[in-house]
């Protein structure tokens, strides 16, 4: 049992505490350098790049445009993402590139589901969506895993002390992507160029090299498809609540509309609880279950 001062205060309680306080205020003073970058490029799939205003998230980094038209469109098909292979090179192999293009299609089925119907891609719709990755940074396994072990040497070291361990600032993935969205006629009606890089005091890290894209990959596909659903950035507002729909795609639940069973359902609870733990996304995600070439 810990000693006890003159108050009656536990010495140990106080020292635990202590110790987390300053644990606490050391992560806030930790530099810029825990987060990577990502960088706006063009791949040349927009119809057009012109009008494109800059428009910043915490984390994000954007160009976008929208048409007050999207807003009386009903129904959205999804033109599968493309992840070609830069001129650089990239290490991801066909399969970790299918998963992370898989999981943007997945995001924006169930975003766009909100207030669209969501029609087979042979089907005609008021808008087509189809997203390009432009640019992509490998997660660090090595990096990644050594952040886990820090985790659980606090666990072990300050039990019961609520301060987080953020990820070694080094190795942090990224994803950069471009995607609109075009009428029956072919006019563009919404863009966006967008890039976030992973940080080291938000996400788990997963222990692949796709881990940080497989994650990025999703929030892109939320804020793209809330651009379409509201007809304005998604940045700059306070977050709305999620629908139960949404809610239960997440969970793992089948989607609102058929054609959004080609990219499979979501891992759910399995999934969070493997992405929590670090563990690769292909443990818990199977893909799309259609070919997607």
């Amino acid at each position: 049992m810990g000693q006890k001062n003159r108050n009656g205060a536990g010495v140990t309680g106080f020292r635990t505490n202590k110790a987390g306080l300053w644990i606490g205020l050391a992560l806030l003073g930790l530099p810029v350098a825990g987060c990577a970058t990502a960088p706006l490029n063009q791949a040349g799939s927009l119809r057009s790049y012109a009008d494109l205003k800059p428009s910043d998230g915490v984390l994000t980094r954007s160009l976008l445009r929208v048409s007050n038209e999207v807003l009386a469109a009903k129904t959205a098909r999804i033109v599968p993402t493309e992840f070609p292979v830069p001129s650089a090179g990239t290490p991801l192999t066909p399969q970790q590139r299918s998963l992370v293009a898989n999981a943007v299609d997945r995001t924006l089925c169930s975003g766009l589901s909100e207030r669209f119907e969501i029609v087979e891609a042979s089907q005609p719709a008021d808008l087509t969506v189809h997203a390009v990755v432009t640019h992509v940074v490998p997660t660090d396994p090595v990096a990644a895993g050594l952040s886990k072990g820090a985790s659980v040497a606090k666990s072990v070291l300050l039990p019961g002390v609520p301060v987080p361990i953020p990820r070694i600032p080094i190795g942090l993935g990224s994803l950069s992507l471009e995607a609109e969205a075009r009428d029956p006629q072919g006019e563009q009606k919404a863009a966006m160029i967008w890039g976030r890089g992973a940080n080291a005091f938000l996400g788990s890290g997963r222990v692949a090299q796709e881990g940080d894209a497989y994650d990025l990959a999703a929030a892109f596909g939320g804020d793209f498809s809330e651009l379409l659903v509201k007809g304005k950035t998604p940045f700059g507002a306070v977050p709305s609540a999620p629908s139960i729909e949404r809610l239960g795609a997440l969970l793992g639940r089948a989607p609102k509309y058929p054609a959004c069973e080609a990219f499979g359902k979501s891992p759910g609870l399995v999934g969070m609880v493997g992405g929590s733990i670090g563990l690769p996304p292909d443990w818990t995600d199977k893909g799309a279950v259609a070919r997607r070439d």
